[in-house]
């Protein structure tokens, strides 16, 4: 499965900008995010398929 995660804005909460990876690789971008205080949101990537 994959997935979309948007970087967002500390102020106003607007995605700033987004990528998609693979499930095995959300835990480490989650880690690195509340390291350094980012705000993310992760949701599922839409599939080429829909």
């Amino acid at each position: 499965m994959r997935f979309e995660i948007l970087r967002l804005d500390d102020v106003d909460g607007t995605a700033v900008d987004s990528t998609v990876v693979d499930a095995a690789s959300v835990n480490r971008i989650v880690q690195q995010a509340a390291y350094v205080g980012q705000r993310i949101l992760i949701r599922p990537a839409e599939s080429a398929s829909n």
